[in-house]
């Protein structure tokens, strides 16, 4: 029997039609960062990001974070304690489509303690534009769009702003980008994984490597123009 496969999901929550394994909620009070249940996705962007990795790996287990108030705002403080509570959850894989404009020593030593435990991360990256974080933490994955990408397919771009990226089109209006690029990876790494349980984290970088549809960047093709 395989083991159970958990993924974790840091983001604004789920839809209540959605099937979830757990679930916590992170929020910022005057004393720090507190926790509790979740609540209703007051901006349905983490229901866009658990769809998304469900197409491609339905039998995963989520385990969702919820960070994100009502705002679409966030904070380093509210992320690295999501990040410690699914690492109590035994999380394989953490999926974060999401970027933070400033470095923080508390986000960074979380995302090294995942790291240091073989847990993959998988963070949205601007596919232009200045850093993020966690993105551009060392040992975590920079995950963006592909518009070149259908649904189940992927590329390797090994560039300065992304090692990897995937399909930007969802279900609904309006979804697209770094973030759903992002889900979409990981979503293929958990149908992976899935199949291969012991595989290392070397081993799923090179089996995403030698099946990317795409190789590089996006190369476009500019008219000429007579002089």
């Amino acid at each position: 029997m395989k083991p159970e496969l958990r993924i974790g999901v840091i983001d604004s929550g789920h839809a209540a039609h959605q099937r979830i394994a757990a679930g916590r909620r992170f929020f910022l009070q005057a004393e720090g960062v507190s926790e509790g249940p979740l609540q209703e996705d007051a901006l349905g962007h983490g229901r866009a990001i658990i769809q998304a990795i469900g197409q491609r790996a339905p039998a995963a287990r989520l385990y969702v974070a919820q960070v994100f108030d009502a705002r679409g705002v966030t904070s380093a403080a509210q992320v690295s304690a999501a990040l410690y509570w699914l690492l109590e959850q035994q999380v394989r894989l953490i999926n974060l489509s999401l970027g933070l404009r400033q470095d923080r020593d508390l986000l960074r030593q979380a995302c090294a303690a995942a790291a240091a435990r073989g847990v993959l991360l998988c963070a949205s990256s601007p596919a232009q534009g200045e850093p993020v974080f966690p993105a551009s933490y060392p040992g975590v994955w920079r995950v963006t769009g592909d518009a070149r990408c259908s649904a189940q397919q992927w590329s390797w771009l090994n560039t300065a702003q992304a090692d990897f990226a995937a399909c930007v089109r969802g279900s609904s209006p309006g979804q697209s980008g770094a973030s759903l690029g992002c889900a979409a990876l990981s979503g293929h790494i958990a149908a992976y994984l899935g199949a291969h349980p012991d595989a290392s984290n070397t081993q799923v970088q090179q089996w995403l490597q030698d099946n990317a549809r795409y190789q590089g960047p996006e190369r476009r093709q500019w008219p000429c123009t007579a002089s």
